[in-house]
């Protein structure tokens, strides 16, 4: 893998402190960080194709992030990687998350930002 995806191109979450406004709102966004792995970035470069998803780079580990839910298929980040990967593998590479998480069977991880759409699964 090119260290390509370290470039100052891509999105980046993190802001400095005189670029933050507080707001009372409600956030929909989720997401996840991961220690900096050759699994962690297949899974980020992998959900970086997605729609709405930024993936942030630093020295140490990577954030995945999204509005409204992110879905890790396990079956397709798989393929991706070269090599299976079971959600069992995917919690353990993943070294904290917002939004709530569930999963949803063997295959897939699901993380909600808006935690009425998690209803379902609970």
């Amino acid at each position: 893998m090119s260290t390509a995806a370290r470039d100052s191109s891509h999105a980046n979450i993190f802001k400095s402190m005189k670029d933050i406004t507080f707001e009372q709102t409600i956030s929909d966004q989720c997401g996840v960080t991961m220690s900096d792995s050759v699994e962690a970035r297949a899974i980020a470069e992998f959900m970086s194709r997605k729609e709405g998803v930024t993936v942030t780079y630093q020295p140490a580990l990577i954030r995945i992030d999204g509005h409204g839910k992110l879905i890790f298929e396990m079956d397709a980040i798989s393929e991706y990687l070269g090599r299976e990967m079971t959600a069992e593998m995917f919690e353990v590479n993943t070294s904290t998350h917002y939004g709530r998480m569930v999963r949803v069977d063997d295959n897939t991880v699901i993380l909600f930002g808006n935690m009425d759409e998690v209803m379902e699964y609970i």
